[in-house]
């Protein structure tokens, strides 16, 4: 699956619940596809948003290996304490900084059978990517909740780089066109030669 990056709309947009309805063995599949997708760029979690989909689920794995998927989440717990850890994400590679979150939570959320769910008191990393991916859902990116500057500047570096990858694209799609006319031009010419070969041997 293509992975968003930043500067794509979806990444801003305040997803919408997933209706029990909507979680059949298409939508498992696709959790199943996620999962894949994550595993491959070496991440812990993934939201929908970061897969172009504005809805409320995302998947993860974090240091214990478990699969865990949530649908609708709810964080109804925080502790006070907070704690800073060097947080990445595959939206934005390449690029890290200390975020300040608290140390554990509960959360609430459906699982991929529909049936509703509680962690309480997760902690460490788990806790971290529950509340990293849980921002996903709400438009959030990580960099929004460290340096000011710094996620200005990320901004401005990856909105560069998707405009040169943009001219890049059509550089590559001119080029194909024109071979594709020149091709077109040559066939004429072979058709044109034919003809008139034709014509002098009558």
């Amino acid at each position: 699956m293509k992975i968003c990056k930043l500067g794509e709309e979806v990444l801003r947009q305040k997803c919408e619940p997933v209706k029990p309805e909507e979680i059949n063995d298409e939508f498992r599949a696709l959790l199943n596809e996620m999962f894949d997708t994550m595993v491959s760029a070496n991440g812990v979690g993934l939201a929908a948003p970061q897969v172009g989909i504005a809805k409320r689920f995302f998947v993860i794995m974090a240091d214990d290996d478990v699969k865990r998927v949530f649908i609708n989440p709810e964080i109804i717990k925080t502790s006070d304490d907070l704690v800073d850890y060097e947080e990445g994400c595959l939206s934005i590679p390449g690029v890290y900084e200390n975020i300040q979150r608290p140390s554990t939570i509960t959360v609430s959320a459906i699982n991929e059978k529909g049936k509703r769910f509680v962690i309480e008191d997760a902690k460490d990393l788990l806790a971290r990517v529950i509340q990293h991916e849980n921002d996903h859902l709400n438009g959030v990116l990580y960099i929004d909740r460290g340096d000011k500057e710094f996620a200005e500047k990320t901004a401005e570096q990856f909105k560069r780089r998707a405009e040169r990858a943009a001219k890049k694209e059509a550089a590559k799609a001119a080029k194909k066109e024109a071979a594709k006319a020149a091709k077109k031009r040559s066939i004429e010419a072979k058709i044109a030669a034919r003809a008139e070969k034709k014509e002098t041997k009558c």
